[in-house]
């Protein structure tokens, strides 16, 4: 077994933003990434998708994002600019090192990986983050639908979809990029339970970031106070807006039914439909932690302000409103990371 100062378990932002962290705390972290190279998940996202948020607040601790920083980075530049920060982040990150297992052997935490090695550490922080696992909400018939269904996590570009008739589900930025994407080459019908809410990108022509940073509200930590995290309105500089207005796509309430490929919506009418994109989130993937004590049935951490409340020496970085607003964002998961490093460690920040 190899004793290390520190185990980061994920090498995606939030894990890199961990060891940084750890390394301005005087402690030399070992990052254990599942994948290929240390970018997280976003390699693995639509080839359209773009940030929402400007490159000036979407960087890591330590380094600007290039560019201009007012405008709105890529998917490829943020991969880019993570495969630059972790070769400049002075931490060990171990590719292909997929953590089956995390257990307690004495006062220390041992990780078994997929490959039969295993490394112990006194303290861990589970930084998989929130999007690990593509979630699947439970509607009536998706499971008999005789058509294709797909996550969002699943779909790439919009040209295979050409001509079909698509239902996206969700209401959130993804569900809304997609859906505005697809309906340049098919029929889309956006459906979810409740109106799509929109926030205007600019505000006296500033990015909503620059007021959300200015006025505290970016940061504020009272993520432990929200049991229900309120539904985020979608970023719009109005293109969105005006496409649904125009009703391409269109958006209705969810449909109520499903007969082989044929959807039922609220009003009684029935139609047939090729494929359903889920738009619909994602869950954090801790099933590694299964055995420690450290989940709920529900398999989402005990957690207060990313500290585990049952596992002492077990933190998280990344989880959405960990802390706060921003826990789960490039910009956001450095301030979770020095707080978490700090109190797993008892130095000071």
């Amino acid at each position: 077994m190899t004793d290390v100062d520190a185990l980061v378990i994920g090498g995606g932002q939030s894990g890199l933003a961990a060891a940084h962290a750890l390394r301005r705390a005087g402690r030399v972290p070992v990052v254990l990434e599942t994948g290929p190279e240390p970018v997280g998940s976003w390699s693995s996202y639509y080839d359209s998708l773009t940030l929402f948020s400007p490159a000036r607040y979407s960087a890591l601790p330590g380094m600007a994002f290039p560019g201009d920083p007012w405008h709105y980075p890529h998917r490829d530049e943020v991969i880019d600019y993570l495969r630059r920060y972790a070769k400049n982040l002075d931490a060990e990150i171990r590719t292909g090192h997929r953590v089956e297992r995390i257990r307690r052997d004495g006062k220390r935490f041992v990780a078994d990986v997929h490959n039969g090695e295993t490394v112990g550490a006194p303290v861990v922080i589970a930084a998989t983050g929130a999007f690990g696992r593509p979630y699947r909400p439970n509607l009536p018939g998706l499971d008999s639908f005789t058509g294709t269904v797909l996550h969002a996590a699943d779909y790439r570009e919009p040209t295979g979809f050409a001509g079909q008739r698509i239902v996206v589900v969700g209401a959130a930025n993804s569900a809304v990029q997609i859906g505005a994407e697809l309906a340049g080459h098919a029929r889309v019908t956006l459906a979810a339970r409740h109106p799509i809410k929109f926030a205007p990108q600019l505000i006296l022509g500033r990015d909503v970031h620059f007021w959300s940073v200015a006025s505290g509200f970016d940061h504020l930590p009272i993520g432990h106070l929200m049991r229900n995290p309120p539904h985020m309105p979608v970023n719009d500089d109005g293109r969105y807006r005006r496409a649904i207005n125009a009703g391409n796509p269109d958006q209705r309430r969810m449909f109520t039914a499903i007969e082989g490929s044929r959807l039922t919506w609220p009003d009684g009418t029935r139609e047939h439909v090729d494929t359903i994109v889920l738009a619909t989130g994602y869950r954090p993937e801790l099933s590694y932690l299964d055995s420690t004590g450290a989940l709920g049935g529900n398999g989402l951490a005990y957690q207060k302000r990313g500290l585990s409340t049952t596992v002492p020496g077990l933190g998280y970085v990344g989880l959405e409103w960990q802390r706060s607003f921003a826990s789960a964002t490039l910009r956001g998961v450095g301030r979770d990371a020095r707080y978490v490093a700090a109190r797993l460690l008892r130095v000071r920040p």
